[in-house]
């Protein structure tokens, strides 16, 4: 009887240091599953050495910036967590496109919004001789106001119109000698191109 209450004693205790011990493991467990929570990992296809990486907050404030420095896959983690409450979002500025990923931050909780993602074409202005080509990929046929001015000795809008609906957007402007500051504004972004004619 003895023996047997032994046993059991015995069986009870390791039954509690292996309670103790599973029950250690899965907070442990639960501690770094957390801990990988924390980063937010942004995978970019197609960059290239020199696109510029932004984390933005709804009034444009720019949070980071970063030079991509490799061509290829981008994948980086960002501890996002410690924002404010908010919507933010990833911006990379390419050669003719400017890819936008929002986020939002609440509780210390990130959620990013990949339904929301957006690519903004920029225009592409060639010079040849006394004339400026202005193309511009429109998918949406958003519209899009270009403005020129002359800043010879004083600068003067001399010209400006909104072209919409349209997916491709093409122009030609004959400039006579001078200097010119051409401003395009499209889905509420702003590009700027200066030609020295």
């Amino acid at each position: 009887m003895k023996n047997l209450i032994s046993t059991i004693k015995k069986g009870s205790l390791v039954v509690a240091v292996l309670t103790s011990l599973i029950g250690n493991a899965k907070e442990t467990t639960l501690l770094k599953d957390k801990m990988l929570i924390e980063k937010t990992a942004l995978t970019l296809n197609n960059v290239k050495a020199g696109n510029v990486l932004t984390i933005k907050d709804l009034d444009g404030i720019i949070l980071y910036k970063e030079l991509i420095k490799m061509s290829g896959t981008y994948k980086k983690g960002f501890d996002l967590t410690a924002l404010p409450n908010g919507d933010y979002f990833f911006e990379v500025d390419k050669d003719l496109e400017i890819q936008t990923i929002p986020f939002t931050v609440t509780n210390n909780i990130v959620f990013l919004n990949k339904d929301k993602e957006t690519t903004t074409f920029k225009p592409y202005v060639k010079k040849v001789n006394d004339l400026v080509y202005v193309t511009k990929l429109a998918p949406k046929k958003e519209a899009m106001t270009i403005s020129i001015y002359s800043y010879n000795n004083s600068e003067e809008l001399i010209h400006t119109e909104k072209v919409e609906g349209t997916q491709t957007i093409e122009k030609v402007y004959k400039l006579q000698k001078g200097d010119y500051r051409i401003v395009f504004k499209t889905e509420d972004k702003e590009f700027t191109e200066f030609i020295n004619n």
